[in-house]
């Protein structure tokens, strides 16, 4: 009997601290083959690099410390060039796009290859600073979901450094803010039952899985957020699509490693609150129009809040974001000038579709 086949997107943009990892334990992953395509978003710390010395077995993934037992494989490993199914193995391709495609840039780019293989009908988006138990992947590729079909399917999403911490088991929206809310957060992993799906707006980026029937239905994921909303967005134009939930598809996240994520103990950096509430104003004006005002009184009131606690820089960042102004010096060098320029070319948070 031959193994399900799930295939899997890993974006990457400077994540030489994460991706290794990542990898190790995807390439531990039992009861399932694995078609893995890492799409580097034109690394500046040498993320490629690493990889290919990893793949030759002249640099090692620390997996000292994981909240499971994870034994390397052995090398070399062979980094494909397109994406590609084994017989009786996981398979790894390296995609550099040569630009900073943004989340869902990489993303479209991942499932657009995966696609080409005709016995990948779901693919897994995980975030590289995430890691993954060994039952997941098959966990993901052979949970049935609602007899109709699905959307995009969710697992449990908890802190690595706090292994029985609830990150995140599927989120909500606030219709007249715009703020995601994350169920289950701060729970109890031993105590927490799995999340309804029924009551989930939509799931997390950091670990979600996309039925074939679903991207061919609705479409890839819209590109012009750049940063954060886009798996909202998605979700939101599901139709009569469900989300659907896996009980046992955990996997354990960093987070904020490349871009500043808020984490449990500390706020997002300037460079993730400017995203952020850019593409949530982006977010509003497509599905909560009539609610913009309320948007904005949330969005003075919560730069109000972070000035008075001292992060002035984080206070200006989620101002300019907001009302579609240039970012601050301390976030736009994180970026080259010519991206800039693609990314403020929208604003006003329109695309021709809205118009």
């Amino acid at each position: 009997m031959s193994l399900p086949h799930l295939g899997v997107v890993l974006v990457t943009f400077n994540s030489t601290g994460v991706i290794r990892e990542c990898l190790e334990s995807l390439l531990a992953s039992v009861g399932v083959r694995l078609s893995i395509v890492v799409v580097d978003n034109a690394s500046t710390d040498g993320t490629p690099d690493l990889l290919r010395k990893w793949a030759r077995g002249d640099s090692d993934a620390d997996i000292d410390g994981l909240p499971f037992v994870l034994k390397p494989t052995a090398k070399p490993v062979t980094l494909h060039r397109t994406a590609s199914i084994e017989e009786s193995d996981h398979s790894i391709a390296l995609l550099e796009t040569g630009s900073n495609l943004g989340f869902a840039g990489g993303v479209n780019y991942g499932i657009a290859a995966l696609a080409e293989l005709d016995s990948c009908d779901r693919f897994w988006v995980l975030n590289p600073d995430c890691v993954s138990p060994p039952g997941t992947a098959s966990a993901f590729a052979i949970e049935p979901g609602p007899p109709e079909g699905f959307s995009i399917m969710g697992g449990r999403v908890l802190y690595l450094d706090r292994p029985d911490m609830i990150q995140i088991d599927g989120g909500t929206v606030t219709r007249w803010s715009g703020i995601t809310n994350n169920l289950a957060l701060f729970a109890s992993h031993a105590d927490t039952p799995p999340s309804n799906p029924a009551q989930m707006d939509f799931i997390t980026g950091a670990s979600m899985v996309i039925s074939r029937t679903f991207y061919e239905t609705v479409g890839p994921m819209r590109e012009d957020y750049f940063l954060y909303y886009e798996e909202v967005d998605w979700a939101l134009r599901r139709d009569d699509l469900p989300l659907a939930y896996c009980p046992d598809g955990v996997v354990y996240h960093e987070g904020g490693s490349a871009i500043g994520s808020a984490t449990h103990n500390r706020p997002a950096a300037p460079f993730a609150l400017y995203f952020k509430h850019r593409a949530r104003m982006m977010f509003m004006r497509r599905f909560f129009p009539n609610r913009l005002i309320s948007a904005h009184i949330w969005t003075l009131a919560k730069a109000g809040q972070l000035a008075g606690k001292g992060y002035r820089n984080e206070a200006a960042a989620l101002l300019a974001g907001a009302f579609g102004r240039k970012p601050p010096l301390h976030v736009a060098h994180r970026l080259p000038d010519e991206l800039w320029q693609n990314i403020l070319e929208s604003k006003d948070f329109r695309t021709k579709e809205d118009t």
